[in-house]
């Protein structure tokens, strides 16, 4: 088995995609309808780090927008975490009159980082 499939720790990423999916308010049984698979094994996956064939673990990781990378090398340093994916996919649906208010909201909240507490 390759060493980092061997690293790939499935339970967390169950848990991610569990989480990801009850988000967007589909239910499991939704999701395994979708997929074409029962929705025992998809509770499989997510709570119990069954692996998935490829073709299921490609298509829920892209469904879902899930950085992999921080779990197959958790211990090296990651570009984006699966919640940085996730706002990049709901920055990308603002216009620039909205992304300036977050722009400010997330400059006030830096400098109030940098102001020491009373």
């Amino acid at each position: 088995m390759n060493e980092a499939v061997g690293n790939l720790d499935f339970m967390e990423l169950g848990q991610a995609i569990q989480k990801a999916r009850e988000k967007q308010r589909i239910t499991r049984e939704e999701l395994a309808e979708e997929l074409g698979i029962s929705a025992r094994h998809l509770q499989s996956v997510e709570k119990e780090g069954q692996y998935p064939s490829f073709r299921l673990f490609i298509q829920l990781v892209t469904m879902f927008h899930i950085s992999v990378d921080q779990y197959i090398h958790p211990d090296s340093p990651i570009g984006k975490t699966t919640l940085r994916r996730r706002l990049d996919v709901l920055l990308d649906t603002f216009d620039d009159a909205k992304l300036t208010i977050i722009a400010g909201t997330a400059q006030g909240i830096c400098t109030a980082k940098e102001q020491p507490e009373d």
